[in-house]
């Protein structure tokens, strides 16, 4: 059986709830190339209305539901460990 991974590239932007705590300001958003969520990224975080911006790739194994290192691509502000 052959295994077919993909690129996932991903965005997403943070804000601070009423408590303080950091929580994603929408669902990860997903792009076609690194240098695309990078630019969309730096265009949340230049804003001013996010608390913090991220970007990533991994290799994502779909049909199986496995996932690789989160390989950071841009990071501004205030934002949480990745898992």
């Amino acid at each position: 059986m052959t295994t077919t991974l993909t690129k996932l590239i991903v965005y997403l932007a943070f804000v601070r709830d009423e408590e303080g705590e950091l929580r994603p300001a929408f669902e990860p958003r997903e792009a076609q190339s690194e240098g695309g969520a990078k630019q969309q990224a730096r265009l949340l975080w230049s804003s001013g209305k996010y608390a913090g911006v991220l970007a990533w790739w991994r290799s994502a194994d779909l049909v199986n539901g496995e996932f690789g290192e989160p390989e950071t691509l841009f990071s501004e502000g205030d934002v949480p460990d990745m898992d």
